[in-house]
């Protein structure tokens, strides 16, 4: 493909897009094809001899379109918003058209200082202290890919701080701390550095956030038996409920254990930060005083394309002194000298993608004002779904929402005042027969949790065309399934004489 050749080809490949997002709303949000259907479509083997493009770019519109689902529909709701919008798609094509590893500020000084920049901006908007911001020269961000990577790196980073602080410990007696709602990514980094993970359960009744106490028991009881808890991975909004770790009784107990690394796993909350009325929910003020690192995810709930997961560290030293490897190869002498970031020391590969251009592209675009419009939207749009649930006759919040989650179930009305409530066996497959038929539609898709044990749907309120119109289509489908799985249940269900279980 010559110049001109590509210019007709991205013209097109311009024009398709926008019409895809003309259509969005008509489309199914899941895809209808069944495993395997690309095999039916497309050889086993490449060509011997390169094809026409335009026979290429019919075919994605043929076989792949069909295959998608469409996390940018406006009744979209399941996980959490991956965000894609025009401006961050346009600085993911500016960065391909001049790709370099950017391992380090000579490779292109550009996609260093832009990213240094940008994470500043991110930082003050988020309201952040001074104390994470490059512009520190202590501190810093860095833009990883996702929150699981995040983690991965603030993980090597304090397992590098508390060995250089009690060399005599062993490896195997390090732990690392989450809770039982934290993300896989916690469970995950176990796996990757062969250390122990220790959830601490988390109660209903305080919103599933982790006290001060269960960390202070833990930590007590650990040190009992030998173990070296070396970081917590705190939540700022879980994925399965949207709970907040309760961060001010965190930090009084990290005052008596300055070894611990606490980092802040706000991978969808974060955002929310941008807006001052969510930051006194969300703790910013205490983890501004003395968490180690914090992370959130552009591409979530922050209207930057995937991938884009910010990560600031207190101490941008225990990242490099953790992860410098310069062989001869890469040394200059710009960071020889000191004068300059070499964000390959930041995460755990060499190489990286130039994603600060499409932060900067949306930040510059959108601007705060318009960041917070839509975090705000999102979450007056969640408030009216969850008031709703309130309201319905049959649908149970679980917890309280939070900022634009609801998780929700479906609970039968007693007959009488006097009956019997039900057990949390048959409530729990009530709910899966609900969400089996939710998953079932085309038209909507949201996802299911467990809660200690019980069964939920969850709603997350998050694509950028979502309006009022479509939550409520979606409360409406939701609770037309829940009378149908209703009926369903009662009449193969003998649940006479069973007690709820909380």
């Amino acid at each position: 493909m010559d110049i001109e050749q590509f210019r007709k080809a991205g013209y097109q490949a311009i024009d398709r897009i926008c019409d895809y997002y003309y259509s969005l709303q008509e489309r199914s949000v899941v895809s209808k094809v069944e495993p395997g259907y690309l095999r039916q479509h497309i050889p086993l083997e490449p060509p011997e001899k390169g094809e026409d493009f335009q026979a290429i770019a019919d075919d994605y519109q043929k076989f792949i379109l069909p295959g998608l689902t469409h996390w940018q529909h406006p009744s979209f709701f399941a996980y959490f918003p991956t965000a894609c919008t025009f401006e961050g798609m346009l600085g993911d094509l500016y960065a391909s058209s001049t790709c370099n590893p950017g391992f380090n500020w000579l490779a292109s000084p550009a996609c260093t200082e832009l990213e240094a920049i940008v994470m500043d901006w991110a930082a003050s908007f988020l309201g952040l202290s001074p104390a994470f911001t490059n512009a520190s020269g202590i501190g810093g961000g860095v833009i990883q890919t996702t929150a699981s990577d995040s983690v991965l790196a603030t993980v090597v980073a304090a397992r590098a701080r508390y060995q250089r602080e009690h060399p005599d410990v062993k490896l195997e007696d390090l732990v690392i701390y989450t809770t039982s709602q934290t993300h896989s990514l916690g469970s995950k980094a176990g796996l990757v550095f062969g250390v122990h993970v220790r959830a601490i359960d988390v109660d209903l009744d305080d919103q599933l956030s982790l006290r001060g106490e269960a960390l202070r028991n833990a930590l007590e009881e650990d040190a009992r038996i030998g173990r070296h808890p070396f970081i917590l991975i705190a939540t700022v909004g879980s994925t399965s409920s949207g709970a907040v770790d309760s961060i001010p009784e965190i930090r009084e107990v990290a005052k008596d254990y300055p070894s611990l690394w606490v980092h802040i796993d706000a991978a969808w909350a974060g955002s929310a930060l941008s807006c001052p009325e969510n930051r006194g929910v969300l703790h910013l003020e205490d983890f501004n005083a003395f968490a180690d690192s914090v992370c959130t995810n552009f591409h979530k709930w922050g209207l930057v394309n995937f991938d884009c997961s910010a990560l600031w560290v207190r101490n941008r030293k225990n990242l490099t002194e953790a992860l410098d490897i310069t062989p001869t190869y890469l040394r200059t002498k710009h960071g020889d000298a000191g004068t300059v970031i070499d964000y390959r020391n930041w995460h755990l590969s060499l190489g990286r993608r130039f994603r600060s251009l499409k932060l900067w592209f949306v930040l510059r675009g959108f601007g705060v004002e318009g960041f917070r419009t839509y975090i705000r939207r999102c979450i007056e749009l969640n408030n009216l779904f969850a008031q709703q649930v309130k309201t319905s006759e049959h649908l149970q919040l679980v917890t309280k929402p939070s900022l634009a989650l609801t998780v929700f179930r479906l609970i039968p009305r007693p007959v009488s005042p006097d009956q019997p409530k039900f057990s949390l066996g048959p409530l729990n497959e009530l709910n899966r027969i609900f969400f089996g038929r939710l998953s079932a539609r085309d038209d909507i898709m949201l996802t299911q949790t467990s809660l200690n044990g019980i069964f939920c749907v969850r709603l997350a309120v998050g694509a950028a065309r979502t309006t009022e119109e479509h939550v409520q289509q979606a409360y409406d489908i939701v609770s037309k399934e829940a009378k149908v799985a209703l009926e369903s249940w009662e009449q193969t269900a003998n649940t006479a004489g069973a007690i709820i279980v909380a």
